[in-house]
Formats: C-alpha cells, sequence, structure tokens
C-alpha cells in the first residue's frame, strides 16, 4: 500500500494510470491560489509538481496585501535595498507574517498567517496616559503576559483619559480596532499566577467612554462599565483577573496607497469618584474577519 501511495503522488498511479505526480504545475498553482498558506506548505510535501507550485511568485503574491512593496519599505527596510538580492514573494510573506517592531518598538505589525491580513497592536507606551508619570497614580509593570513585556497600571485617579494616534498605509478592508485591559494586579508567586484586587474601584459606578475618529470623518464610540456584574459572560464569570479585548468600533479602507491616520480614546473623567486597579496593555487593530472568526 505504500507503495502505492508513492506512485500516486510522486506518477504514475498503481495501475499504469495518471497519478498527482502528472499534474502540470500551472495547474496545481491555480488550485493554491484558493487555498491558505499553511494549507499550501502542507500539501508541498506531496512531490515535486506541489513543491513547484507552493514556491511560485505567482501563488504567494495572492496571499500578499495589495500595498505590500510600500509595507515592506516601511517594516523592513534593509530587505528592500537595491543592494539585496530579490526576494521571493513566499519570503516576503514569511518575513511580513512575524511580529515586525514599529516606531521604536511601542508599536508591531504583522500579516496573520492564515488570511494574510494586517494586524497592529499598539503599547500603551505610545499613548498619552494622564497623570503617568506620576508614581502616585501610575506604575509600569514588567510582565511576560504583554507583546511588549510591559502594561500601565492604574493605582488610583480622578480623571482618568488614555489618547492614542496611528498613521499607516493599512490595506484596503475593514478593521476593529479594541483595548486590552485587565481589573486587578497580577503577579506569579512561587510559579502561580496571583490578582489582587486592594485598588479595583470606581468602574462600576459610571462607563468609560470609547472613541476612535479617522483622518476621513469615520467615528465610532461606545460607553461600557468595566466592573458591572451585567458585562459577566453567560456562565456568570466575573472579568476581574483576565485581559479582556473592549471593542470600540470599526473603520473603513478604501485606499491602500494612502496613509490612514486613526486617533483612539478611553476616558472617565467623571470626577464626582476615583477610580483604580486597572491594567492597560495595547490597543489592537485587526481586520474584523479575523474578530468573527475567535468568537
Amino acid at each position: 500500500m505504500g507503495a502505492s501511495l508513492s506512485n500516486l503522488t510522486e506518477g504514475s498511479g498503481a495501475s499504469g494510470g495518471p497519478g498527482l505526480g502528472d499534474i502540470p504545475e500551472s495547474c496545481v498553482a491555480c488550485v493554491f491560489m484558493h487555498l491558505t498558506p499553511p494549507e499550501i506548505c502542507n500539501l508541498a510535501r506531496l512531490n515535486r509538481a506541489f513543491r513547484g507550485a507552493a514556491s511560485s511568485d505567482y501563488v504567494w503574491e495572492s496571499k500578499l496585501p495589495p500595498n505590500y512593496p510600500l509595507l515592506r519599505s516601511i517594516l523592513l527596510p534593509s530587505s528592500s535595498s537595491a543592494n539585496n538580492s530579490p526576494l521571493s514573494k513566499k519570503s516576503v510573506f514569511a518575513l511580513l507574517s512575524r511580529p515586525l517592531p514599529l516606531d521604536d518598538g511601542t508599536k508591531e505589525v504583522w500579516l496573520n498567517r492564515v488570511t494574510g491580513g494586517l494586524c497592529m497592536s499598539i503599547s500603551a507606551k505610545a499613548m498619552t496616559i494622564t497623570g503617568i508619570e506620576d508614581r502616585r497614580y501610575w506604575t509600569w509593570i514588567p510582565t511576560e503576559e504583554s507583546r511588549f513585556h510591559v502594561v500601565a497600571f492604574l493605582q488610583q485617579i480622578w480623571w482618568f483619559e488614555v489618547d492614542g494616534l496611528v498613521r499607516f498605509p493599512f490595506p484596503a478592508g475593514v478593521y476593529s480596532l479594541s483595548f486590552r485591559l485587565h481589573l486587578g494586579k497580577f503577579s506569579k508567586r512561587l510559579g502561580r499566577r496571583i490578582c489582587t484586587y486592594e485598588h479595583t474601584h470606581g468602574w462600576d459606578l459610571k462607563p468609560v467612554r470609547f472613541e476612535l475618529s479617522t483622518s476621513d470623518g469615520q467615528q465610532a464610540s461606545r460607553e461600557c462599565c468595566l466592573d458591572d456584574p451585567e458585562n459577566d459572560d453567560t456562565y456568570g464569570s466575573s472579568r476581574r483577573g483576565c485581559w479582556i479585548d473592549y471593542l470600540v468600533g470599526e473603520f473603513i479602507v478604501s485606499n491602500s496607497d494612502e496613509m490612514t491616520e486613526v486617533r483612539f480614546s478611553m476616558k472617565q473623567i467623571d470626577c464626582t469618584h476615583s477610580k483604580g486597579g486597572l491594567c492597560v496593555d495595547s490597543v489592537n487593530i485587526i481586520p474584523s474577519e479575523l474578530r468573527e472568526k475567535r468568537k
């Protein structure tokens, strides 16, 4: 049976008829156009024709965003140099699908390895946070739970405001923007993760307002009480002690060759009460189709 399978994949079948190895490489490439990158890489193991098609620039260019030359010049300037030998489209996809630092490491950009959609994460270090310089209000906590290895922890404040801005040539599509937040202070003790909530207060009294706006006039906003039992999941589990992505809204990019400016903010500026015990990690911008698949 093993010999028959080998004949089928490499060339003529066991009965002398055609096998997978007899399919023209160009036909295999046409099929690969409709598959995901992981599926293509798996099928490349079958035979020479499949391996050849799986390395074709024709195939991999279809997996890259239309403005990939611009993305490459921003994210991989050294590989775009005229002095370097040209990279295959498969190599370009492989490089762009790794998290690439931007703006002194306060942002990371990568292509999703299945869909090729562009994703971005923006560290709290890249945001304007009211009172961040005063250690009575905020501290920076080193942690492996953040891709940036540090999060901002709010001890207590009256005027809570976090603002950010990004300018980037996002490929055309619909994107979702969310804040990654955590109620409570976490740490490790004897190898176990523990959370404390001695500073966590005020988030059940008034909602936080999330907003986003783009350079072409799009706007979105929502309000949410971060510590409201009504926001617990369907099993009644509290949102305290875990990272939550709070969706702000969506925006549409029509032109991939122009810079899209996105402003975002998170505010609770009712000074009738203080609030604290909140970790701010990052803002994530991903294609909306990816967010739907995660649900």
